[in-house]
């Protein structure tokens, strides 16, 4: 088998540049959902029940394009044809979705609207990020995956901080931050527009710059065994023969996600009622609370984006990734502690350290021990179901954990922050190749 060569860095940069565009749209959605929902009048304690759509769509859509796409070899290339297609769905899906109060609807089926347009959006954006994870696998070589995938997180963070802060700053040059009952204000309108049209920009240069390898060259950089080349892509077979990494990887990956997930759904809430003192969704500072969040996970995307260029420095990977998680639970346990907006950024910085390994880890353990098994893409599909399952059972208990937890959203921050410190130490299980 012969050795994939080194990449030069821009290469590299290109491979992962797509995702900014991405990952601006991922931004705008965990960050703006639970506001656009809470405005067309949903009650808090409902909330996670909208965020069971995108892992959802995760779960079916990623499995699918991985399968398809390791079959795929066109003009066009293998994984770049799904990235290109479901980022052009997820750009007209991106117009509709905020202008779900806009129509005319009354609170149900302006609800309904929503639901549809975020199961939408998530379909698209899964398909054209899903792609991505894969072009790494196949072009880069092990030395240098730890690389490429911390650029492909720089990239990620740099593309979530010009997302969530989008709100903001249009804010400030004026265009609304308030509408009328139940319509989603300019500001979060606008945002969506911006980001859309940034996203089919970005994938047209990735699609431009990037050549795949056509199959013979594949199979020379690709040692597969002959039995799992000839292997039916069943998903049960493929999963019986996982190595352990991919499932000790997965534990963690559980304790990580449904952190986040607790994040998108309540922190909104959460900055609300902690800094402004206010839990009615109605009010014009709930909004401006709103504004806040965005600008609060910006701050957790710059820490991600000095963290991930601090992550390939750590000798050992698993010190690296348990030390980062432990730091996100501390963060978590600071937000409903700190009552002054500007003291939010401590945690949310110490978060963006476990977002950043989150994001970059798993894929260099989980692509590493998958060498030599064959169904690269598929395999890397149904590791998104660490992602995404998490996500359902988290979205699905939460109304419960809240209740219990005496319907304080913020009270749901110490709620994730115990999670993933669990997750710190599942961290130490792993079996690295």
């Amino acid at each position: 088998m012969k050795t994939r060569p080194d990449l030069n860095f821009w290469k590299l940069w290109n491979l992962s540049f797509g995702f900014f565009g991405v990952q601006i749209a991922y931004a705008l959605q965990s960050a703006n959902i639970s506001r656009i929902f809470a405005t067309l009048g949903a009650d808090p304690h409902s909330l996670s029940y909208f965020w069971v759509l995108p892992p959802l769509m995760g779960i079916l859509v990623q499995p699918i394009v991985g399968t398809l796409s390791d079959k795929t070899w066109c003009r066009f290339g293998r994984r770049v044809p799904y990235l290109f297609v479901g980022a052009l769905a997820a750009v007209l899906v991106m117009c509709l979705l905020p202008n779900a109060g806009s129509f005319g609807l009354t609170v149900s089926a302006a609800m309904v609207f929503g639901l549809i347009a975020l199961m939408f959006m998530d379909t698209s954006l899964n398909m054209a990020m899903q792609p991505f994870k894969m072009l790494v696998g196949d072009v880069v070589n092990e030395k240098q995956k730890g690389l490429a995938y911390s650029i492909q997180s720089f990239l990620c963070n740099a593309g979530s901080v010009v997302g969530f802060l989008f709100p903001f700053v249009i804010t400030m040059f004026g265009i609304a931050n308030e509408a009328p009952k139940g319509v989603v204000p300019d500001s979060v309108v606008y945002s969506f527009y911006i980001g859309a049209a940034i996203l089919i920009l970005c994938v047209i240069y990735t699609s431009l710059k990037v050549k795949e390898m056509p199959p013979e060259e594949y199979a020379e950089y690709h040692e597969v065994k002959a039995e799992l080349r000839e292997e039916k892509s069943n998903w049960f077979t493929l999963l019986k023969n996982a190595p352990s990494t991919f499932w000790r990887v997965g534990l963690v990956q559980f304790f990580a996600w449904a952190s986040f997930l607790f994040m998108w759904t309540y922190t909104t809430g959460a900055v609300a009622e902690t800094v402004w003192n206010t839990t009615d969704e109605k009010s014009a500072v709930f909004q401006e609370a709103g504004n806040w969040v965005g600008v609060l996970f910006a701050v957790q995307a710059v820490g991600s984006v000095i963290w991930a260029v601090m992550l390939p420095l750590f000798k050992n990977r698993k010190v690296a990734y348990s030390l980062s998680l432990f730091l996100g639970g501390i963060g978590f346990a600071l937000i409903p502690l700190c009552p002054d907006k500007y003291m939010q950024f401590v945690p949310f910085l110490l978060i963006g350290c476990a977002w950043a390994a989150t994001l970059a880890m798993p894929f260099t353990f989980v692509t590493n021990a998958l060498e030599g098994y064959g169904h690269m893409g598929a395999y890397l599909g149904l590791f998104n179901g660490t992602i995404c399952v998490p996500q359902i059972v988290a979205a699905i208990a939460g109304g419960g954990l809240l209740w219990l937890v005496g319907s304080h959203q913020s009270s749901m921050m110490y709620v994730a922050g115990v999670s993933f410190i669990i997750g710190s130490l599942v961290v130490w299980w792993i079996k690295e190749k």
